[in-house]
């Protein structure tokens, strides 16, 4: 390759690493051209797959701020430059590499961090940005109902009230009119009418007042007594005697 192309070539690589979120390097022995298209198709629009010089890699690497790959670029070498989803790529990959056993996945660097062949796989058994996405929404989704059905709940119990004192109106019309609903039972005044009261604070007064009125003509009657000492019993007083000396009539003789 001459020096130009090569320089090319250098700078493409560099350009994929600065622009991927993650870079996955696989030793590709032994698989066919039409097993390669088959890896592409499996990675989509995610990553990208191309088969590298690895001298040339290492360079773009180092220029590119990745120093883990110089111990693993030996023999056929390609790498999947991610673009979208790390989690996607890597559970294609792993799929992949198990039903086609000739490819190996030596290691990788995810946002610039240096990844083994087991912290990939770790990676692929995380779920895909999609799975979580739709598991973010439908948490979502439950928040807002439940708080949509506690600004709810005042509006369905004011309903519930209003309900009521409806059924209740149309059972007493007075309700509607201002009234205090439906009259007390007779049975009901009766049984209050006949319960037994607590008479001695009224029997009280009661019993001064009748003690007064009997008392008035008795204390009447000895102050009539002692007023007028020769009163008779039945109220007629008696006239005093007179005790003033008479003056003897002289006897006349007829002449």
């Amino acid at each position: 390759m001459a020096r130009p192309d090569k320089a090319a070539a250098v700078a493409e690589l560099a350009d994929e690493f600065r622009s991927s979120s993650a870079a996955v390097l696989t030793e590709y022995r032994g698989l066919t051209v039409k097993q390669l298209q088959e890896l592409r198709r499996a990675l989509g629009e995610n990553a990208s797959y191309a088969v590298v010089k690895n001298t040339l890699t290492k360079i773009a690497a180092k220029e590119a701020g990745v120093d883990s790959f110089d111990d693993l670029l030996v023999g056929p070498s390609a790498i999947a430059f991610v673009k979208g989803d790390p989690v996607e790529a890597a559970k294609s990959l792993r799929d992949f590499a198990k039903a086609n056993s000739p490819l190996i996945i030596k290691g990788g660097v995810l946002d610039g961090k240096p990844l083994t062949p087991a912290e990939i796989a770790k990676i692929a058994d995380l779920e895909t940005r999609e799975v979580l996405l739709a598991k973010l929404a439908g948490a979502m989704l439950a928040s807002l109902q439940n708080a949509v059905s506690l600004f709810n709940a005042p509006l369905s119990q004011a309903a519930r009230v209003v309900g009521a004192l409806q059924a209740k109106a149309e059972l007493d019309p007075s309700i509607l009119a201002g009234g205090s609903g439906e009259p007390i039972p007779p049975e009901t005044t009766a049984a209050v009418s006949d319960a037994p009261a607590d008479t001695s604070a009224a029997e009280a007064p009661e019993a001064a007042a009748d003690t007064s009125v009997a008392e008035a003509p008795e204390a009447a009657a000895d102050t009539s007594v002692a007023k007028a000492p020769g009163a008779r019993a039945d109220g007629a007083s008696e006239a005093p005697a007179d005790t003033a000396p008479q003056t003897p009539v002289p006897e006349t003789t007829e002449a």
